[in-house]
């Protein structure tokens, strides 16, 4: 018996929507605001839609890079990131830094953001972010369909090895996460959510 109250669709055929609905459903994701050099030292920073973190001890983070772009070639030859946390004041600044620029265009430049030095990395951070990861890389892995086939995406995989937190952010002691007011990519063309107070609520795990 079908269900006609659920729209079902298999990826590979299509999902017959005006909009391919899958990272909306897997949302709302953090964004992986990443700075990067190149050899030679040229600064590059750009948002990517799929990023999280991946475990405590060591803290790992890791974000996909659709195509081998800049960023990814950039951390293949230093082996170092930055993860710098995109705040709903910093929307519009990080949205210009997704700009499709050749490689020695400067986006935080281009984006109005301020390079500062980080302290275990030569990668710096975005001064007007609250808070920032300084990150090394761990692995690049290329991701593969379930017939093996290799697709055109690459996993960076990174280990905190330093963080930055804007003191206001923490209150006795504990990181505020709506006082950041982080944003969220929601899938669509142009779905964003921020973190507000309101929308909090606390529950334990059970013993």
């Amino acid at each position: 018996m079908i269900d006609t109250d659920i729209h079902f669709y298999e990826p590979a055929k299509g999902h017959g929507l005006p909009h391919d609905p899958f990272n909306a459903m897997v949302g709302p994701r953090p964004i992986g605001w990443i700075s990067s050099h190149d050899a030679a030292g040229r600064l590059n920073l750009a948002p990517y839609s799929f990023f999280n973190a991946f475990n405590y001890v060591p803290p790992i983070v890791g974000f996909a890079s659709i195509g081998a772009k800049d960023t990814l070639r950039n951390i293949e030859a230093t082996g170092e990131f930055g993860w710098n946390l995109a705040t709903r004041a910093l929307a519009e600044p990080m949205n210009a830094s997704c700009a499709a620029v050749p490689p020695e265009v400067d986006e935080f430049a281009l984006a109005g953001l301020t390079p500062v030095p980080s302290r275990r990395i030569a990668v710096p951070r975005v001064a007007e972010s609250p808070v920032s990861f300084e990150c090394r890389l761990t692995q690049v892995l290329r991701l593969q369909g379930a017939d093996g086939t290799p697709v055109d995406t690459w996993l960076v995989l990174g280990e905190v090895v330093g963080v930055h937190i804007a003191r206001r952010l923490l209150k006795d002691g504990i990181y505020d996460t709506a006082a950041a007011e982080p944003i969220l990519r929601a899938g669509g063309p142009a779905d964003y959510f921020t973190i507000t107070p309101e929308a909090r609520f606390r529950m334990y795990r059970p013993r």
